[in-house]
């Protein structure tokens, strides 16, 4: 993938295409990307203001490009239930999720409306039950793509499932990269379920290396960043962060790509994955776990009600409307 652009992004004309956080940074990047190859993109955020600005940004980037903004709130599993019954409502197929939208280390513990805490809840409880209820979609797209956003900080992550939710002891990081561990983790073992249920859909994971976003830079994240800690993270980011549009290359890599596996995780070429070209990458053993993967699976079903394996039959699907 050396000297990969998104000039080799194949035509995704007639594709439909989901992004999670699709309005600012790396997921606006790639949903630019998708869009620009001819893609139907759906924008999946929050705020209605903020999907208006990146609609017209779009538009001008790749004028003629298909894109509509729908809100949804992945830390209220009703608002992802409500998401998702309004896009099988309007369409009958989805061939590409990408489910990038994330908080990063808050400074405080904070409370999904599902009493969750709020880093996994939204990195990756969210994202578990909206593919669960998009799941008969993609089983109606050809050749359909979940892409999970994770990041480098998994390799710092375990699963700790005596306080998944982070009751006894708040640490802003360990919490963060367990919820990018979980969300690779889920990646991993939706391509495994994937081929034993003949659901013919690829799972990927991809992560962004050290891109320049306002996750970090301008966020909450910040705060969550011990002082003897920012000044050698800011001086990182001054010197080998690259920016959004970059950061995005190995998440479109992972959506498009003729060559990208299910099973596989994409990131950067060099500098311990930090910088470079798309290129997989390597997958920290604790992430290969399938038994724990398993488990974290069964639990994760029982706290949002989703079971992939009860998905609503494809036949039930309402019939495809316009745009």
């Amino acid at each position: 993938m050396m000297g990969w652009t998104e000039q080799d992004i194949p035509s995704l004309h007639e594709r439909r295409a989901v992004v999670t956080g699709g309005t600012s940074g790396i997921g606006h990047a790639t949903a630019t990307g998708l869009a620009a190859a001819g893609a139907q993109v759906i924008l999946a955020r929050r705020d209605p203001a903020r999907g208006a600005e990146a609609m017209l940004k779009i538009a001008k980037h790749a004028p003629g490009a298909s894109v509509r903004f729908e809100q949804l709130d992945l830390a209220c599993l009703a608002s992802v239930a409500a998401f998702a019954a309004r896009i099988t409502a309007r369409h009958n197929a989805l061939d590409i999720l990408v489910n990038n939208a994330g908080v990063m280390a808050l400074p405080q513990r904070c409370m999904t409306a599902d009493g969750f805490e709020m880093q996994f809840g939204v990195n990756y409880l969210g994202h578990f039950a909206l593919t669960s209820l998009l799941l008969p979609l993609l089983r109606r797209a050809p050749a359909s793509r979940v892409v999970a956003v994770t990041s480098l900080s998994h390799r710092m992550g375990r699963i700790d499932f005596d306080d998944l939710q982070a009751e006894r002891g708040y640490a802003p990081w360990k919490t963060y990269s367990q919820s990018k561990l979980a969300l690779l983790m889920f990646s991993l073992e939706l391509q495994r379920r994937s081929d034993a249920a003949r659901w013919s859909l690829a799972s990927l994971a991809a992560h962004p290396g050290w891109a320049l976003t306002n996750l970090f830079a301008n966020g909450p994240a910040s705060e969550g960043t011990p002082r003897f800690l920012m000044r050698p993270m800011r001086l990182g980011t001054r010197f080998f962060s690259r920016s959004a549009v970059h950061g995005a290359a190995p998440i479109l890599v992972a959506a498009t790509s003729p060559a990208a596996s299910g099973g596989c995780l994409y990131g950067r070429r060099w500098l311990w994955g930090m910088r470079g070209p798309p290129a997989l990458a390597r997958i920290a053993p604790q992430a290969q776990d399938a038994r724990v993967a398993a488990r974290l699976w069964d639990v994760s079903a029982a706290l949002t009600g989703q079971c992939f394996d009860v998905a609503r039959p494809i036949a039930a699907i309402a019939p495809e409307h316009d745009g």
